[in-house]
């Protein structure tokens, strides 16, 4: 049976930078010094006025299938996860297809907010072990969410950030690659976060704009404690499910939102904090593109090696979360 392997790997992120800084003088108060130390964001890159999500998911798959060392033609199927699209419709997908030529392949969308760049790999594997005319799958997680911030909104604003990372998911045989994924929905909390104007529930209109229901919102704040006792259940039931131990793998790479969350994680996993690799103190909070930029981070930092075992657990709004575990 084929199993997907990644074999490439891209990220890219705007050129306009976003020091901590920028926000003591926005927003008229020392915020440096509280991102530093409560969720170690130090900088982040957002869009310029006439860049969007297409742009950066080109430019992140580009490097992806250069890595891979495949063309445009080869890929049959594009998977692009985001919550912040370039168009309600027609899909982000299908705008990169035809950025890229990618002639052979379908498309789709698909959003479960920050868990998504997850649950697309996942989407893609199994069409890959379920179909052999799959040989090659382009997943892209994109986020441009500056697009929706609320510049006053200080809980959002010094948070949230740009970027898009991408894999080329491959068919091949043998026992390494895609080993199991594990997704699960905490859809009570479906209102405590998120963009709740410009769709159908809500279309844009004055009052919606006035309220700011077109920009993201925290309504409720999340108990502290639900991301790593969620990502802790998470991970010890794909290693029960691979008979391995936490420590059997190598790299963790988990939403990039809060580093305390993460250690607390690996912590309860009895894992050293150092195999979690983080970048969020360079990047900010990326969304469904975080987990994509950290592992091409590691990459380009040549801290992979074949083999090596890989854990992968997004979480975001819906709530959302999917964990998944590769061999590289």
């Amino acid at each position: 049976m084929n199993r997907a392997q990644i074999t490439g790997i891209g990220a890219h992120v705007p050129a306009r930078e976003i020091p901590n800084s920028y926000f003591n003088e926005t927003l008229g108060e020392d915020v440096d010094a509280w991102l530093r130390e409560n969720v170690n964001i130090t900088k982040r890159y957002w869009c310029n006025e006439n860049e969007s999500v297409a742009d950066l998911c080109e430019i992140a798959a580009k490097k992806a299938m250069t890595d891979a060392g495949i063309g445009p033609e080869d890929i049959d199927l594009l998977v692009i996860s985001t919550d912040t699209p370039e168009y309600i419709s027609p899909s982000t997908a299908s705008v990169i297809q035809d950025r890229l030529r990618l002639k052979n392949a379908g498309t789709f969308d698909l959003n479960t907010a920050c868990a998504g760049f997850v649950t697309a790999m996942d989407v893609a594997a199994k069409y890959i072990s379920a179909d052999d005319r799959y040989k090659h799958i382009l997943v892209i997680g994109g986020y441009a969410m500056s697009k929706y911030l609320n510049q006053k909104d200080k809980k959002t604003v010094t948070l949230f950030a740009d970027g898009a990372g991408a894999v080329v998911m491959s068919a091949q045989e043998g026992a390494s690659g895609w080993l199991t994924s594990d997704l699960q929905t905490r859809g009570e909390y479906n209102g405590w976060m998120g963009i709740y104007g410009g769709a159908t529930h809500q279309p844009v209109t004055a009052e919606v704009l006035a309220n700011h229901d077109h920009q993201l919102k925290f309504v409720h704040k999340f108990p502290k404690e639900l991301n790593p006792k969620m990502w802790t259940e998470m991970a010890l039931d794909i290693c029960k499910r691979l008979n391995k131990k936490p420590d059997d793998f190598d790299h963790f790479f988990i939403t990039q939102l809060n580093f305390n969350s993460i250690n607390e994680t690996m912590d309860n996993l009895g894992v050293c904090r150092e195999k979690a690799h983080m970048v969020m103190d360079q990047y900010g909070y990326t969304g469904s593109a975080c987990i994509p930029m950290a592992l091409e981070d590691a990459y380009k930092n040549k801290k992979l090696k074949k083999g090596d075992l890989l854990m992968f657990i997004g979480s975001g709004g819906g709530l959302a979360f999917a964990a998944a575990a590769v061999q590289y």
